[in-house]
């Protein structure tokens, strides 16, 4: 059981240090999908509630262990304090002196955010003794710990779980939300229990594929990675993402989940086009007659409709994974018609985060139309697998 803000006792006048995901999309400094950030709000208005002051930590992009001007926290800061309706002060740096005098000028109520957490290597850092260091640092800004950001609680990182260790922890609110709302899609979930699964790649999801064989009632698969599947049906796949290190694995799902009874729906047409361009030449085509010079860029109009009638009969629905290359708008037909099946049905629905969220997002659906979008890509792949997240693990109590 994870132990929540409630059993940390009284917050009054405490200095909490929250970490978030405010791993946000940018174009420059313009965030382009705020979700992650909306997300996580609920927890810090809590606090502040509270009594409580709130440092946030978070990491944003790929830095290389050191800062980067591109990778700053500035757009994140700027939209929380948007958000809450108050200023959130950035610190400069992580640790350094521009951290420690804003934390020191902190009052109840107030709402500092220190830089980017990977512009220290030790955030990362596969030796234990380097993390515990930094988070050694971090802990001495604060009395309390908040894990908040579901998308790193399966890194084994400084920030999400080495300071769970040194200061009295407990999980926030969105990865109780997250939690609970994966574990009920996993662990006991109301059946007919449809997967769908998309993406470039199969050997992203091995392990969930694998999980999930022994668990769901039909699984639809579409995206790049579906060509591998059809591949191992023996069907010319053209030019169209293809592992081909994966087809006997493939070989070995397809035969796994007719001995246990478990439906795998594959497409049945492909949008074919002639390049990797929004504006391709394509035709519809049968899955098993993709010309050898065209490449697959979504499910068609028919395994559209037949993904549909698959999942709105669904009593738990779990989609990780868009259909196609739904940021050209030719080619997002098979994600908008699995997002509208999922809203149509009456069943508790989850969207995987990663891309799954950015397309509902993107393309427009009310996302108070699903049971639950999570926030962690990664991190739901791993909890659909079945696997100990360690960033969870240590706020067990």
């Amino acid at each position: 059981m994870l132990k929540t803000i409630d059993s940390l006792g009284d917050l009054t006048g405490k200095k909490v240090l929250v970490r978030s995901d405010l791993n946000v999309p940018l174009d420059g400094t313009t965030i382009t999908d705020d979700g992650r950030v909306r997300a996580s709000v609920a927890t810090i208005e809590k606090l502040l509630a509270a009594g409580a002051s709130v440092i946030v930590t978070a990491h944003l992009g790929r830095p290389k262990g050191e800062p980067e001007a591109k990778y700053s926290l500035a757009p994140a800061a700027a939209r929380l304090a948007e958000l809450l309706g108050k200023p959130v002060t950035l610190a400069d740096d992580l640790v350094g002196p521009s951290a420690k005098a804003t934390v020191a000028a902190l009052q109840p109520g107030q709402v500092a955010m220190l830089e980017n957490v990977r512009f220290d290597a030790r955030e990362t850092s596969k030796v234990d003794e380097e993390r515990e260091a930094l988070a050694a640092e971090l802990a001495a800004f604060a009395d309390v710990f908040v894990s908040d950001g579901f998308g790193v609680v399966h890194r084994k990182q400084a920030s999400v779980y080495d300071i769970a260790k040194v200061l009295p922890a407990a999980a926030g609110l969105l990865v109780q939300k997250e939690v609970e709302s994966l574990s009920k899609a996993v662990t006991d979930p109301a059946r007919p229990y449809v997967v769908v699964l998309g993406g470039s790649k199969v050997s992203d999801k091995l392990g969930v594929i694998a999980n999930l064989l022994t668990k769901a009632d039909r699984i639809l698969i579409g995206g790049g990675m579906v060509f591998t599947f059809l591949k191992a049906k023996g069907f010319e796949v053209g030019k169209s993402l293809l592992e081909e290190d994966q087809l006997d694995t493939v070989r070995g799902y397809l035969a796994t989940a007719e001995e246990k009874g478990v439906e795998i729906v594959l497409p049945t047409d492909i949008l074919a086009a002639t390049g990797f361009a929004a504006d391709a030449e394509f035709d519809v085509v049968a899955a098993d007659a993709i010309p050898a010079d065209r490449i697959g860029l979504d499910i068609g109009p028919d395994s559209a409709a037949l993904f549909a009638s698959k999942i709105v009969d669904a009593k738990t629905i779990v989609w990780n994974g868009p259909m196609g290359v739904f940021e050209f708008p030719a080619f997002a037909g098979g994600t908008k018609a699995v997002a509208q099946a999922m809203i149509d049905s009456d069943g508790f629905s989850v969207v995987g985060g990663g891309d799954s969220a950015a397309a509902v997002r993107i393309l427009g659906f009310d996302e108070a139309g699903f049971g639950h979008i999570s926030t962690g890509g990664g991190a739901s792949l791993e909890l659909l697998e079945g696997k100990v997240l360690p960033g969870l693990a240590v706020l067990e109590g």
